[in-house]
């Protein structure tokens, strides 16, 4: 067994996998992974199973220190990743020996990149996930000195698949594909232009659980009876503050959900810094 040692733990990284489900009736979020491609990009790259547990890292990374020879594939935000101080590439598997340190520098572009690890990190499972959501379990994110597990690999170099080559552009785009919400009926054919046709600037409340626009839209609908809420849903509050829930929300809401982020929207608002500006990109109801 392998251990990653925590020497210093950066801005906020934690454990993540796809997330939790069938326990939205008891008010617990799903979590998992923000960005889901980059995520599965880096396990499929290891042949893991595209749900093994990764380390999510957003803007500043972490510093870590390897106990036995693995295999890792960073993905998602380039945030300058180097080995034993010699600067690596992202989405290309990297060759970890016992004593190896991993660190991160200046970013380049994205919000959040995904350290995937052979076979997984082998941390706590609750409710069926190995995320890391507060009240749930034992951890929120990294501190120092903390250590995660995982089994030693010894087998030989992995061949790449030319099949796996990871598709950047979402990562630079201000285009968030959206579909129309259960309440965007109500809204006012001026209000759906804006949304239509208008720039949004991400706002500095902005985390794991939702992502705020600085730009209002004008308000006059009433408040819905409390109904369920998904990562992804976009809520309008009285204020005219659109609020875009992300993997950790709550599982109801009483503001007007109208729109839903695809599960691309969602990988691509993840990837956005406090002031870049985004686009809603309409598609075609199923």
């Amino acid at each position: 067994m392998g251990e990653v040692k925590v020497l210093q733990p950066g801005l906020f990284s934690s454990i993540q996998d796809y997330g939790r489900f069938g326990n939205m009736k008891f008010g617990v979020p799903a979590s998992g992974v923000m960005d889901r491609y980059a995520a599965r990009t880096a396990n499929l790259m290891l042949r893991n199973n595209a749900n093994d547990a990764v380390l999510e890292i957003t803007m500043m990374g972490p510093k870590l220190e390897f106990t036995a020879a693995t295999k890792i594939v960073i993905s998602g935000a380039y945030l300058s990743p180097k080995l034993n101080a010699e600067e690596v590439k992202n989405n290309t598997i990297l060759e970890i020996a016992k004593g190896d340190i991993l660190s991160f520098g200046r970013r380049a572009y994205g919000c959040r990149a995904y350290l995937a690890i052979t076979g997984g990190f082998t941390t706590e499972k609750v409710l069926g996930s190995k995320s890391w959501y507060e009240g749930i379990s034992k951890y929120q994110k990294l501190e120092k000195d903390l250590v995660l597990s995982y089994k030693e690999d010894l087998a030989g170099r992995i061949e790449t698949n030319a099949g796996l080559k990871f598709n950047e552009d979402y990562l630079k785009t201000s285009e968030i594909e959206v579909y129309e919400g259960p309440e965007f009926k109500f809204l006012s054919e001026t209000q759906k232009e804006h949304l239509r046709n208008s720039t949004f600037s991400i706002d500095q409340n902005n985390n794991r659980m939702a992502i705020q626009l600085q730009e209002q839209l004008q308000n006059d609908l009433k408040p819905i009876i409390t109904g369920p809420v998904v990562p992804g849903t976009v809520q309008l509050t009285p204020s005219g503050k659109l609020i875009v829930l992300m993997r950790d929300c709550q599982t109801t809401g009483g503001y007007p959900r109208i729109l839903q982020l695809s599960d691309k929207g969602i990988r691509t608002i993840a990837q956005k810094l406090t002031n870049e500006n985004i686009n809603f990109s309409f598609q075609q109801s199923l």
